[in-house]
């Protein structure tokens, strides 16, 4: 099957997601780069592309440049995947979509709503592929927790509880000059939050993805540890989910001592479920007397587990293999497959990214105001924000 090509903007020297990008979108052989504005200096542009081993004439200098170039090829780019700091998302997407493109954009989508508002809007419109890298509901693991909690096996949902903990923000990092550090602390570049915009929408999208709640209103308490920096690097944040079911978010940049450390525990009426990604391969189930069951990838599982599992159990899958199956899910989508038996698309899409970003700037705004705040909705159809 003929590759699918893109184009990526981002993802320069030392830029850590660019690389996990390029290598999940290569795994089936589903995507094959092509064109590249890596950096906003045309220079270190060039020699990231030559890197790769890109064609010097699809290496170019911006992604205006880019998308208006590749527009005039006959064998030009499908897809345009961006891995910029948060603030370029929106004019690099916007660009995209206007040129037809299909659309893969790290998280979180935008820095505003209205931005979000306007993507989720205009991809629909278009009919185009809009997809929110939330790579951690690739892995099989969680998808088996999704469809055990679907099946009503953990009984009327009760109280769920999400963290993503890490330690590397400890110290002022960004005053250091370390690149990952300086965007994320700078409202200019990172929006209104670092620790909710960049851990706490992946917990947030996890929650909803595996339970399938929607939340409706948030308490947030988030503030800032490390003395110097201007955004928060920790929050906790409660939840009202439908049915009355209650949520508690821990979020934390300033975790001394924990690395990626994201667990998600949800409780029912009938029993429990609780996975922490940084052992991905395991799903450990409780009964109500205490007892557990510890399911591996690999075993007798959904569909939705065994479709995103690559190798026989007891060899670890993770990261990238995660991250490869949203771009599987991606490459279905745009191939419009999913029919006669094969597995439906499954992938984080523009609406996602839409109601992670309502959720970051709702508990912002209930954080500053100390109130409850309620959490904007984006309706089923895509089409209709409320």
């Amino acid at each position: 099957m003929t590759p699918i090509r893109y184009g990526m903007v981002g993802g320069g020297p030392g830029a850590f997601i660019g690389a996990v990008h390029r290598m999940a979108a290569s795994l089936d052989r589903e995507f094959e780069l092509v064109a590249g504005a890596f950096s906003a200096d045309p220079s270190k542009s060039r020699d990231m592309g030559e890197g790769l081993g890109l064609h010097g004439g699809r290496v170019y200098g911006d992604f205006r440049e880019m998308i208006s170039a590749e527009e005039e090829r006959e064998d030009g780019i499908d897809v345009v995947v961006i891995v910029t700091p948060n603030h370029l998302h929106y004019p690099v997407a916007h660009a995209c979509l206007m040129a037809g493109l299909h659309v893969i954009c790290d998280k979180p989508m935008t820095t505003t709503t209205e931005h979000a508002d306007t993507l989720c809007h205009m991809a629909s419109e278009r009919g185009l592929v809009f997809a929110v890298t939330y790579n951690y509901t690739g892995y099989p693991m969680v998808k088996e927790a999704r469809e055990r909690v679907a099946a009503g096996e953990l009984g009327a949902l009760r109280k769920v509880v999400v963290e993503y903990s890490q330690g590397w923000l400890r110290t002022l990092l960004e005053a250091e000059g370390q690149k990952q550090a300086e965007w994320r602390g700078d409202p200019d570049r990172a929006g209104v939050s670092s620790a909710l915009g960049d851990i706490g929408t992946h917990a947030f999208n996890l929650l909803h993805y595996v339970t399938g709640l929607e939340t409706h209103r948030v308490f947030a308490d988030a503030g800032t540890v490390v003395e110097g920096r201007v955004l928060e690097d920790d929050a906790t944040v409660l939840l009202e989910l439908d049915r009355g079911v209650r949520g508690v978010m821990l979020v934390s940049q300033v975790a001394t001592g924990e690395r990626n450390h994201l667990r998600l525990r949800v409780y029912g009426a009938d029993g429990a479920l609780d996975w922490c990604q940084e052992d991905p391969n395991r799903l450990r189930l409780l009964d109500p007397d205490g007892t557990e069951t510890m399911l591996f990838r690999g075993g007798e599982l959904g569909a939705g587990a065994v479709d995103a599992t690559r190798l026989p159990g007891g060899h670890p899958e993770g990261f990238i293999e995660a991250f490869a199956n949203i771009y599987r899910g991606v490459a279905r989508a745009i191939r419009n497959e999913g029919d006669e038996g094969e597995a439906a698309p499954d992938y984080p899409t523009v609406q996602d990214g839409c109601v992670g970003v309502h959720f970051v700037h709702r508990a912002v705004e209930s954080s500053q105001s100390k109130t409850w705040v309620e959490m904007s909705q984006v309706s089923a159809n895509m089409d209709t924000t409320i």
